[in-house]
């Protein structure tokens, strides 16, 4: 190709002259792009600033100021009399046009160039529908929240303490550690200091650290036979062999643990003992002395996941585990501010001095810049009582929501399911007294812009049941979504 005017510029610099971008930076950006991938070979000249401002439609100006920017990022160089030029070698053979696609410049690779490690077990178990509503596994309402407010502390914060949240540390905010530790005592019982606490970004990468540190492959790890999937998705990622341990009334079943421990080395036990996942029963009292005194003679952690710790109506909730725990066999987690808004949530683990030095090791690998400005914020929210004030005023619209729905669920559904009121929590665990396909009870529902996930859905030969969350539903939405699954379920029945 004798002349660079001939070569094809306008199939692969597309501009959008609605975007942010420049159009000078559009240009040079596709041009860098081309070098990068063989389509302007090194060597080659590039037309003058005159023609190519006609061939794009766009001011000689504009091409003048592409040019400038590929000459200083050492693309071109300019040689007088002579033009402007790719840097590198001039080709050697004659060079051939390669073929153009629409658009081709701007595709990623499809696939990698290298193999790599495939896990089956991390993969994603969450569904997401465009349904007008939708049933979860028990989440908070966001609507609830005072975002107003809480968008004025953080604003007020990083105003008069920029000078303190300047200051790097890795270990997070001693302010919001000092607070956590004062309100997890006061509210759980436990006897910490800030010492004793590690913040992370959610209860699954508390799980994840706990298992790179006390899990080998091959441990054995004891959950309750119908446990929390993400976290036995953590545990089998780390090679243990997971056994499943049934559940009653009163929670897991302490005498199956205590014949485990005899058969074999028990390396953990994985327990939400306030509100199991997904039943919502809660653990006993005596329970819990029975599996501390285990853990005490047979040596095996106990993990004890405070899933929805906050939300209780009825009575004051029992105390963790680690409340009583004096033998350091306890790693207690869980997450802070669960009924605010996503970005003021937070994640903790509570173990004794010596594990806390180490897991703090991991934390600076995979979340060393953390978000010391929020940890700020939720710890002012602690120190000036404002989420006491806000957990009272939720709890209270929680109650009559799930009061609402456990009558609501009575009325429509009573000859066909089976559950306990919960004491807390923002689920209800409902058992089906008929032979039904949830999955395909639920596509039934989706068509009727009802979604519920099949990570709600239970059953195998000896159990048919469903997790459905009540707390993300207003009043009105209650009465749609169970209105749609009692018609639904009349249909299958």
């Amino acid at each position: 190709m004798n002349s660079p005017v001939e070569f094809p510029y306008e199939s692969f610099i597309l501009i959008n002259r609605s975007s942010e971008i420049s159009i000078y930076m559009q240009i040079s950006n596709q041009l860098i792009n081309a070098i990068q991938r063989g389509f302007l070979p090194f060597g080659i000249k590039l037309p003058g600033t005159r023609a190519l401002s006609i061939i794009l439609n766009v001011h000689r100006n504009t091409i003048v100021a592409a040019y400038e920017e590929l000459f200083a990022q050492g693309w071109v160089e300019s040689l007088p009399n002579k033009g402007t030029f790719v840097i590198g070698k001039n080709q050697e053979k004659p060079f051939q046009i390669k073929d153009f696609e629409k658009n081709n410049l701007e595709h990623y690779p499809k696939s990698t160039g290298f193999s790599f490690k495939t896990s089956n077990i991390l993969d994603n178990p969450f569904e997401y529908s465009n349904c007008e509503y939708i049933f979860n596994d028990g989440v908070p309402d966001i609507r609830l929240t005072q975002i107003d407010h809480h968008s004025r502390i953080y604003s007020s914060i990083l105003k008069r303490k920029a000078h303190k949240i300047g200051q790097y540390n890795q270990d997070g905010s001693e302010f919001f550690k000092k607070n956590l530790s004062q309100f997890l005592n006061l509210s759980r019982g436990l006897p910490i200091s800030k010492n004793n606490l590690l913040i992370t970004r959610s209860t699954e990468m508390s799980i994840y650290i706990v298992s790179e540190i006390l899990l080998s492959e091959g441990d054995i790890v004891l959950v309750g036979k119908l446990s929390y999937f993400s976290v036995n998705m953590i545990f089998q990622k780390a090679g243990v062999k997971i056994q499943p341990i049934s559940i009653d009334d009163e929670g897991i079943n302490v005498e199956e643990v205590r014949e485990a421990c005899k058969k074999q080395k028990i390396r953990m036990l994985y327990l939400t003992p306030h509100h199991h996942y997904p039943t919502t029963v809660t653990l006993s009292a005596k329970r819990r002395l029975e599996l501390l005194n285990l853990a005490n003679e047979y040596g095996f952690i106990i993990l004890e996941d405070d899933y929805d710790y906050d939300f209780h109506y009825d009575k004051s909730p029992i105390l963790p585990l680690a409340s009583a725990d004096t033998n350091g066999m306890v790693i207690y987690i869980g997450s802070f501010g669960k009924s605010l808004v996503p970005g003021f949530r937070t994640g903790f683990i509570v173990a004794p001095e010596n594990l806390m030095i180490e897991m703090r090791k991991y934390l600076g690998i995979i979340d060393r810049q953390g978000d010391v400005l929020m940890e700020h914020v939720l710890g002012e929210m602690i120190a000036e009582g404002e989420i006491n004030r806000y957990l009272k005023k939720s709890l209270k619209i929680y109650q009559e929501r799930r009061d609402y729905f456990v009558s609501l669920s009575e009325q429509n559904l009573g000859e066909y399911i089976d559950f306990q009121k919960p004491s807390g929590g923002l689920a209800v665990w409902m058992k089906w007294k008929i032979p039904v396909n949830l999955m395909q009870l639920s596509r039934n529902c989706a068509q009727n812009n009802l979604f519920i996930p099949k990570t709600l859905l239970y059953q195998n030969k000896n159990l048919t049941a469903m997790r459905l969350g009540f707390g993300n539903l207003n009043l009105n939405e209650m009465d749609k979504s169970i209105e749609i699954l009692s018609e639904n379920i009349k249909l299958l029945s």
